[in-house]
């Protein structure tokens, strides 16, 4: 499987726990944009529980042994200032003021040989303010 692959299956296995977990889904793959159409940056999943609105990055690996880091380790500080600015950025779209409820957590998946799935959820993993 190449790496757009498991990217989608991380995707997909992510959306169906948060939906078991009682989230709405709100949004998928949102990316944000300046005035010249470049791209700033993308959020895979917008969710909603208990009148927070969470913007959820995925990060999905194929599970090998002796594997030197975890796919959160992989949202380094370049990639949480991304998501603060595309979560900012969907809520002004939205209409939704900066100031109401909303955090960004990060999905971390593990996927084995038999595409079974080690999931860990980090809310509220990034700081925004």
């Amino acid at each position: 499987m190449d790496s757009k692959q498991l990217g989608i299956l991380g995707e997909r296995i992510a959306e169906n726990y948060l939906k078991d977990k009682g989230y709405q889904i709100l949004g998928k793959n949102y990316s944000s944009r300046i005035s010249t159409g470049l791209k700033i940056g993308e959020v895979d999943i917008v969710a909603k529980k208990n009148d927070i609105i969470s913007f959820i990055e995925v990060k999905t690996l194929q599970q090998v042994q002796g594997q030197p880091f975890s796919p959160e380790e992989k949202v380094d500080f370049g990639k949480q200032r991304k998501l603060v600015k595309t979560a900012e950025s969907w809520l002004m779209k939205k209409k939704i003021p900066l100031n109401s409820k909303w955090q960004i957590d990060v999905i971390a998946i593990e996927v084995d040989s038999n595409r079974k799935a080690k999931i860990n959820h980090f809310e509220n993993a990034i700081p925004y303010c």
